[in-house]
């Protein structure tokens, strides 16, 4: 369990991660490091996409020892994390017929401002972050940066098409591969009995949003939440790495909850 500075937050967190069916590497990373919470999905296979996503995460570790974290930090980070993934596809050597190393990002910090807790988001890719409201209502907050959303924006395409399109999994931002990409910001309330919800493609490619606003609405402890919505999304089909992190929003009340550990299901 994280204390907000002001004492009025208290965030109750967890984070898991399959590598799925079909693929043997893992090229997700998570980070709970609270204030800030984060999951990068790496690009690249044998090119290293895996330590393109770490290194993404490593990017973002010293936030969570600065006493007050604002947008500019976040900002910095993200430029860090470029350079950091820039080199790595460097080092690779580019060899012909290869991807540069890459990954996507979302990440959210937990922030105040006018003494209310927000939540400072920042998402390159289509990695996802949802906010589950203590009325029950799903939000996905972020917006994918994908040629599917592209077509949707343009009328081309329905939500529902989208989710076999053959072009589903393109992205056209990334860090690292796609070095011009910019971020998305937004910044939502972080009030007492929400939920946050950040995510690799690995569970939205596999459980629709109602599937998953029935899970985070059954209220399940963190832990408990995250370890079905990868179990869920495995037994789906699991074509893709799966990660999750789950953030609850506390109120006034102590919780008797005590803050999970990451952990990684076999």
């Amino acid at each position: 369990m994280w204390n907000s500075p002001d004492s009025a937050s208290r965030l109750v967190y967890a984070a898991g991660t399959h590598p799925g069916r079909v693929r043997e590497l893992n090229e997700d990373s998570s980070l709970v490091a609270p204030p800030v919470f984060l999951v990068a999905d790496g690009m690249g296979g044998n090119d290293r996409g895996d330590v393109a996503s770490r290194l993404v995460a490593e990017a973002f570790e010293p936030l969570a020892t600065l006493p007050v974290v604002q947008a500019g930090d976040v900002e910095a980070a993200i430029v860090a994390a470029q350079h950091r993934v820039g080199a790595l596809a460097g080092a690779a050597g580019g060899a012909p017929g290869t991807a540069a190393p890459g990954s996507t990002l979302v990440t959210a910090t937990h922030v105040l401002q006018d003494g209310r807790g927000y939540w400072l988001l920042a998402n390159i890719g289509d990695s996802r972050a949802y906010v589950f409201t203590a009325d029950g209502v799903l939000e996905q907050i972020s917006k994918d940066h994908s040629v599917v959303q592209e077509l949707i924006d343009a009328g081309q395409l329905t939500r529902d098409e989208a989710i076999a399109h053959p072009e589903r999994h393109i992205i056209t931002r990334a860090i690292g591969a796609l070095s011009a990409s910019q971020a998305d910001f937004s910044l939502v309330p972080a009030d007492p009995g929400t939920r946050l919800l950040l995510c690799s493609d690995g569970l939205t490619s596999e459980l629709s949003d109602t599937a998953i606003g029935h899970i985070l609405s059954e209220r399940t402890p963190a832990d408990l939440t995250v370890l079905t919505l990868v179990d869920a999304a495995v037994a789906a089909g699991g074509h893709d790495n799966v990660t999750v992190v789950v953030v609850d929003i506390a109120g006034d009340r102590p919780s008797e909850d005590t803050s999970p550990a990451p952990w990684e299901r076999p």
